[in-house]
């Protein structure tokens, strides 16, 4: 028969895995929300999101202000994390390049001194 305390260790260490699972889906979700356009990722990269983003939140938070309570389960801990999610969203969106395109306006002869036209704009999702 197992020691009653390891049983309850892996008891502590599951309940605390499920907590931040679902947590990390309803800070990913909430992120997914807040930020506007398609999003990359199905459930399991949301949830990741969330967890991860969660991790960046709440370790910003307590590295300014160190006299906060942070968990995972309360209001100013789903603030952090989903302003964590939300950030490490915005790099992803911004380092996959589906935040701007560049374009070339006119001709491209390669010839020495041809000034080219380059500009940016937001990439159209639609077009295939």
């Amino acid at each position: 028969m197992p020691d009653q305390n390891v049983m309850l260790m892996i008891d502590h260490i599951a309940h605390e895995v499920l907590m931040w699972i679902g947590f990390g889906t309803v800070v990913g979700l909430s992120a997914k929300g807040l930020m506007p356009g398609r999003d990359p990722g199905g459930a399991v990269g949301t949830m990741l999101m969330g967890v991860v983003g969660s991790l960046i939140g709440c370790s910003m938070l307590l590295l300014f202000d160190t006299s906060f309570k942070v968990t995972p389960i309360s209001p100013i801990g789903f603030v952090a994390g989903t302003a964590g999610a939300f950030l490490l969203l915005f790099f992803f969106r911004l380092l996959s390049n589906s935040y701007v395109v560049e374009a070339v306006d006119g001709k491209v002869t390669g010839a020495p001194g041809t000034a080219v036209t380059t500009y940016y704009r937001r990439r159209n999702r639609r077009a295939a």
